[in-house]
């Protein structure tokens, strides 16, 4: 298999074009139960409605694990949000539907959000009374099973040239509340450097779902928790000021 066509690198993994296919290379040293967790995290998705890449095959390529999807020709949302600016409003109601149809679904068999959050809290860098009070603010959290993405950003939304719009990276997909996933989406926004349009996206999520902006913003500290394990220097501050706001009782 050809993979020539590089369209994007970073240390763990590389991705190419290869005709009508995608190529995602892991690094040598990235964990095969990841990698083969990934896809099957994919293909349980692919067994709803949504509009995702369809998988082609697990393969090894040059020595390293590789998951072959079908390639989406079109332009990320985030591209596309740069290019238009003057279309923010517009493309901030696509995603939130899109996110809202995303979340509308259910796949009983994805590992759950809050085992997943619970896990990474006890990995995190925090200090025993912090964590402690992010474990019981977790807990006491509702129990949904709605389907969360994990990663849901512009850059993970591809729209085609005749307006379809198609979710991709579901490597991060488990099931549970969707104001945990809410909340990862604002904070991504954070880190991007897009405050007012965090702001922004997070009421309009809340007007259109009819939640209380209150009951996302209470998710934002063991969300920031569970980003701090894997996060790169520069976004620990960040995150570590989001956890600070835990309240105490």
């Amino acid at each position: 298999m050809k993979t020539e066509n590089l369209i994007f690198s970073r240390e763990d993994k590389k991705i190419y074009k290869s005709g009508d296919k995608l190529i995602k290379v892991f690094d040598e040293h990235y964990s095969k139960a990841n990698i083969l967790n990934e896809a099957l995290n994919h293909a349980r998705v692919e067994e709803t409605d949504l509009n995702v890449p369809k998988i082609r095959s697990i393969e090894v390529v040059d020595g390293n694990w590789a998951i072959v999807l079908d390639y989406i020709e079109g332009e990320t949302l985030q591209s596309l949000m740069k290019k238009h600016p003057e279309k923010e409003d517009e493309y901030l109601n696509l995603f939130v539907d899109l996110q809202s149809t995303v979340l509308s679904k259910n796949v009983p068999m994805l590992n759950k959000l809050k085992d997943k959050m619970n896990a990474k809290i006890s990995q995190a860098n925090l200090d025993a009374t912090t964590r402690y009070e992010l474990h019981t603010r977790l807990d006491s959290m509702p129990k949904h099973k709605h389907l969360c993405h994990g990663d849901f950003n512009p850059t993970n939304v591809i729209i085609t040239s005749d307006g379809t719009p198609y979710v991709i990276d579901w490597s991060h997909a488990t099931q549970g509340n969707s104001s945990a996933d809410v909340a990862r989406s604002y904070l991504l926004f954070y880190l991007a450097g897009q405050e007012k349009l965090a702001d922004k996206y997070l009421k309009l999520y809340c007007k259109k779902s009819d939640t209380a902006i209150q009951y996302v913003q209470r998710w934002i500290p063991i969300v920031a928790a569970s980003r701090l394990v894997k996060a790169q220097k520069e976004e620990e501050e960040f995150l570590r000021g989001w956890i600070d706001v835990v309240d105490y009782e």
